[in-house]
C-alpha cells in the first residue's frame, strides 16, 4: 500500500514538474502539424488554430488554481489603509 502511494505521488510530482517546464504539448489532433485534410481541402485544426501546440490539462489546472487563489486573496478597496485616512477616530479618554 505504502509503494502504491509513493509511486503515485511521484508520478503527481514528475507531471507537475513537466507541467511547470514544458506547459505546451503538440496538438493530438493534427500531430503538431496545424494543419487537418478534410475532403480533399487542407484546412487549419480547429482544436489548436494552427499553432501546433496546445496547453497541458495540468497547466490549465494550475493556472485555473492560481487564478482563483489571486481573486479570492486581492485587496478590495475597503481594506486598503489608504481609505480610512479621512475618518475620524474617538479620542482617547
Amino acid at each position: 500500500m505504502g509503494f502504491a502511494s509513493l509511486a503515485l505521488f511521484l508520478a503527481a510530482a514528475g507531471y507537475a514538474l513537466l507541467c511547470t517546464v514544458q506547459p505546451f504539448t503538440p496538438c493530438r489532433k493534427c500531430s503538431g502539424t496545424g494543419i487537418r485534410q478534410a475532403r480533399r481541402k487542407v484546412k487549419l485544426c480547429r482544436r489548436c488554430r494552427g499553432q501546433r501546440y496546445r496547453l497541458r490539462i495540468g497547466r490549465r489546472l494550475l493556472n485555473t488554481g492560481r487564478d482563483i487563489h489571486r481573486a479570492g486573496t486581492r485587496r478590495h478597496h475597503h481594506h486598503d489603509p489608504d481609505h480610512y485616512h479621512d475618518r475620524e477616530f474617538p479620542e482617547w479618554p
